[in-house]
């Protein structure tokens, strides 16, 4: 795996185990590879892993079973989309924003681009519990940075 310098590993790592967790390699129980194998495999020390693991626990997404190792927890998926809105959010939403204002760009024109991005990815459907439908229009106070 090659790391981006941006993020931390462990937290690189963890969203590896994330992606695996939500696209259903690893469901409920599954065991999640050593922090041995995983190190190895990525060539990084087994502690950053155990970090990534510590982090994954705080987390509730994967839980520990003494001698046996990491196991991932019932509902993992649903905690990882949370985390994950609340990452994009925190982060890099606010990244987004202060990047617009420096080049200058309106909201018009990334809202133009935007219908442009999910033209060309297809129409995709919005989950029900975000309320905001895929042909949502924002109001112009809603855009305001």
């Amino acid at each position: 795996m090659e790391f981006r310098k941006s993020r931390p590993i462990y937290l690189q790592i963890a969203d590896m185990v994330c992606e695996q967790v939500v696209s259903g390699k690893l469901g409920a129980d599954d065991r999640v590879p050593s922090v041995r194998d995983l190190g190895a495999s990525m060539g990084v020390n087994p502690n950053t892993v155990m970090r990534t693991m510590e982090y994954l626990q705080r987390e509730e997404i994967v839980y520990s079973r003494r001698g046996m190792g990491f196991f991932v927890s019932d509902g993992a998926s649903q905690r990882v989309h949370d985390l994950q809105r609340r990452r994009f959010l925190d982060e890099e939403l606010p990244l987004f924003v202060r990047q617009m204002r420096t080049l200058g760009l309106s909201w018009a024109e990334v809202e133009k681009a935007g219908e442009t991005v999910v033209t060309d990815l297809g129409a995709q459907e919005v989950d029900p519990e975000s309320q905001v439908p895929s042909t949502h229009k924002p109001a112009a106070t809603e855009l305001q940075p």
